[in-house]
Order: structure tokens, then C-alpha cells, then sequence
């Protein structure tokens, strides 16, 4: 049920104005829904004997929608606007997380792929890897970008949705071959995203440069 709700919920803050009530309203709900998906796989997997590659995607999915969420806490950094405890915490574990996802699609690799798991596990390894070292990055340094914010926030709740919408495929569309099902919302997703941050960089520094000459 949460993870129906974040799946049909996602694409009503997407698609209102972004700050606005409403875009805060549904975002909210989806962050929650999210959060119910992954203490919801944590039960199953430590006490029904669930799937713990599942688990990992679940947790892995919070994860993004999380940083997405907590961004907007660290909007200044330069008027001290730092990572939290929470923030450290969450990264280190989605680092941890990432190797895990990694090497069970090495050893998956090595000892045969039969199920055809061995690239989806990498992939998400790696995603994780990738997502966990950027966020540690900007905890370390951070970015001068004043839309940094945005951009994270943007990329975090969007490739939150990219894995429920993975979860939906994967269970669903099993006439498709096992790669396909797990990876084409990852492949669509990102293209998607990058096309639409491009969009939103071209509009900041737009703005920005109307800002400039009504100044002078």
C-alpha cells in the first residue's frame, strides 16, 4: 500500500508549482510513503525471511527520497546551514549499502548468473556508490551554487520515484526479460532528469542575468 501511494503520489509534486502548498502537500506524502516502505521491508526481511537484496533496494529508495527531503534544511551553508547527525548517518549507510549491492552482483557474476541478477545488483551498487559519494562530497565542500539546493533536491526525490517505479516493473511486468525490468526506469529516469535540470539551469541563469541588469 505505501509503496502504491508513493507510485501514484510522486507525479502530483512533480508536476504542481514547485514550492506551492500543494507541491509541499504531496511531497510530503510521498516522503512518508517512502519511509513506510522501507521499515516495512526491514520487517520482513528480519523477521519473515524477505528477500535481503529487496531490502536493500527498499532502503536504498528511502535513502535518495531522504536526501532529497533533507536539503532543504542545508539550503546556506555559507550562514551555517550544516549536515546533521541524521545527514552523516544516512550517507555512511547508503555507502555501506552500495558495496553491499556491488558485491553480491560480483559474486552473483562468479559463481554463475542464471536468475540474471548479476548487472542489476551491480547497478544499483554502483548508483548507490555514486549518490552516497556526492552527497558526502558536498558535506565536505560546500557547493557555491546558491540552486545547489535545488538541484539535489530535484535529483533526490526524482531518482527516489526512478526506484519505485523500478519496483513497480519488476513485479509486474514479468514478460520482460530480467535486465529490462529492473534497469529501463533507471535508463529513461536519468535522461529524463539531466534534461530536465539543463532546463532549470538555463532558467536560473536567465533570471539571474534579468536581476543583473535591473540593478544597473
Amino acid at each position: 500500500m505505501a509503496g502504491f501511494i508513493a507510485l501514484f503520489v510522486a507525479p502530483a509534486a512533480m508536476l504542481t508549482r514547485k514550492g506551492g502548498r500543494a507541491h509541499r502537500r504531496w511531497g510530503k506524502i510521498y516522503f512518508w510513503a517512502m519511509l513506510a516502505v522501507a521499515v516495512s521491508a526491514s520487517v520482513l526481511v528480519f523477521f519473515f525471511g524477505s528477500s535481503f537484496f529487496l531490502f536493500l533496494i527498499a532502503v536504498f529508495s528511502f535513502y535518495l527520497a531522504l536526501t532529497g527531503y533533507r536539503v532543504l534544511f542545508r539550503k546556506r551553508p555559507e550562514q551555517g546551514d550544516k549536515p546533521a547527525v541524521l545527514d552523516w548517518a544516512a550517507c555512511l549507510a547508503a555507502l555501506g549499502g552500495g558495496v553491499a549491492l556491488f558485491g553480491l552482483g560480483l559474486r552473483l557474476a562468479i559463481v554463475g548468473n542464471a536468475s540474471g541478477f548479476a548487472p542489476v545488483l551491480s547497478a544499483f551498487g554502483v548508483l548507490s556508490l555514486l549518490s552516497a559519494g556526492a552527497e558526502l562530497r558536498s558535506f565536505l565542500r560546500p557547493p557555491s551554487d546558491k540552486h545547489h539546493w535545488w538541484y539535489q533536491h530535484m535529483r533526490g526525490m526524482i531518482t527516489a520515484y526512478i526506484a519505485t517505479v523500478t519496483a513497480f516493473s519488476a513485479v509486474n511486468f514479468s514478460f520482460l526479460p530480467v535486465a529490462v525490468r529492473w534497469l529501463w526506469p533507471t535508463v529513461i529516469g536519468t535522461v529524463g532528469l539531466v534534461v530536465w535540470r539543463r532546463h532549470y539551469q538555463r532558467s536560473f541563469v536567465a533570471s539571474d542575468e534579468r536581476a543583473a541588469r535591473n540593478r544597473t
